[in-house]
């Protein structure tokens, strides 16, 4: 008896033949990537406050077209693509924040919650402005620890994922993600501290 369940899409073939100009790759590409893409952006968005206005089918459509703008881009992996994927969520959810807090003229900033993403005891809200400010210096200091902790905190990437996107053992993301929680929960602290 044949097994009537079909193999999962090749996604690393698809995303080379859409690097190949194969405009019948994205076809193929898009519903098998959307679901995955709607998942990391409700898991993110779940952390937002209850009166955040962007929905995550909003920031799932918004990340996917800016992805199959960037004509430039070789797609080498699943990995790749979707670590590119959180970085366009991260900036898409400080635009907004910040399109928010300039609307309300200084009111409320955009909160969102860091739960066990960056391991913390309990749950806190943070300034979504404040989380990108600190990422932005993480970034300066160690570029490859401030794309480690998006690749996490806005994809969603496993240890393992996040190791293959950069070029490095699942032992050293792992040890690399040990260190930039640490530092960022410091540095966090640092604009609690002067917001009271």
């Amino acid at each position: 008896m044949e097994d009537e369940t079909s193999p999962p899409p090749d996604v690393t073939g698809l995303l080379h033949a859409w690097s190949a100009g194969d405009p019948h790759a994205l076809d193929e590409l898009m519903p098998v990537v959307y679901g995955e893409l709607h998942r990391l952006a409700s898991a993110r968005l779940r952390s937002e406050r209850g009166d955040h206005t962007l929905q995550a089918t909003a920031l799932v459509n918004e990340a996917f077209v800016r992805l199959v703008g960037q004509t430039r881009v070789h797609w080498l992996n699943r990995a790749q693509f979707f670590g590119t994927a959180a970085q366009l969520m991260r900036r898409i959810l400080v635009d907004h924040a910040r399109e928010r807090r300039s609307a309300k003229r200084g009111g409320a900033a955009t909160r969102v919650e860091l739960d066990d993403a960056l391991g913390a005891v309990e749950p806190r809200d943070v300034d979504v402005l404040a989380l990108d400010i600190a990422l932005e210096r993480l970034e300066r200091l160690d570029p490859r620890q401030s794309r480690l902790v998006v690749l996490r905190f806005f994809g969603g990437l496993t240890i393992d994922e996040v190791a293959r996107v950069l070029d490095m053992s699942p032992a050293t993301a792992k040890r690399e993600w040990v260190t930039a929680k640490m530092w960022l929960r410091r540095e966090l602290a640092t604009f609690d501290e002067l917001a009271d």
